[in-house]
């Protein structure tokens, strides 16, 4: 009987863990996100800082299918590179080992001069996504991760939709 309630406590001690890729361009400011692992309550978020060189993009659909969010970062001062940016976000999206899983884009350096507003992403975001993925599970965020400006939103967002989605997948 010891066994069985030890076991049974156990059980409900024990924590979720979510896998979260951070992904986009070189120089968009992914690895100054990068925190590695958030404990909020009984979750876990794992952070998982995948490179943005055009070498290395082509490992990252191997992570696809373990994750249960995906984290994209737009260099907002960077307006030369967002139509690629902007490309290899929706090669993410369209992927069906992505397909029903929380997606963030965070437009990174917000607090820089010359920064994309975040409406104008936004809306481009939306015009990419129409189709391609179910809209309450993607969102755009302002952050400076040099600041720490928005990330306690990013977190929150990330945890509330990682603990829905799995809610939902147990019924």
């Amino acid at each position: 009987m010891y066994r069985l309630v030890t076991g049974f406590v156990s059980h409900l001690m024990q924590k979720q863990e979510y896998s979260v890729l951070i992904m986009g361009l070189d120089n968009a400011g992914k690895t100054t996100f990068l925190v590695g692992r958030i404990t909020l309550s009984s979750t876990v978020l794992q952070f998982w800082d995948l490179g943005g060189q055009r070498d290395i993009r082509s490992i990252w659909p191997k992570y696809y299918a373990e994750c249960h969010a995906v984290v994209f970062v737009i260099d907002s001062t960077d307006k030369e590179r967002i139509e690629e940016c902007w490309a290899v976000f929706e090669e993410i999206v369209t992927d069906s080992r992505v397909d029903g899983v929380p997606t963030l884009v965070l437009a990174n350096k917000q607090d820089c001069e010359g920064a994309m507003a975040v409406e104008d992403i936004k809306q481009m975001f939306n015009k990419l996504i129409v189709g391609k993925m179910n809209v309450s599970e993607g969102g755009v965020l302002p952050i400076s991760a040099l600041r720490g400006d928005g990330i306690r939103e990013a977190v929150d967002w990330l945890f509330l939709r990682v603990h829905n989605s799995r809610q939902s997948s147990v019924y």
